[in-house]
């Protein structure tokens, strides 16, 4: 949707075959992905500043543990 905001105001259509990237290097807007990633490491640098007791930091060191990779497709 954003994508297609920004194609309408740059009064660029599908046809014109201009590459996504370079629409929004035009704009200078950053993807989303980008921006979560972002706030993402930021929040995990918040909370490993922290004191060793408080929460968020033991649920921090608790995901680390418990996150692995899924096998893939149905169980047998």
């Amino acid at each position: 949707m954003q994508t297609k905001m920004l194609r309408w105001m740059a009064g660029v259509s599908r046809m014109d075959r201009i590459r996504n990237d370079a629409i929004r290097q035009k704009f200078g807007v950053t993807l989303i992905t980008d921006k979560m990633r972002e706030a993402r490491l930021r929040w995990c640098g918040h909370a490993l500043r922290g004191k060793e007791d408080s929460v968020r930091k033991v649920g921090l060191e608790v995901r680390s543990e418990v996150s692995k990779k899924r096998s893939r497709g149905r169980p047998k």
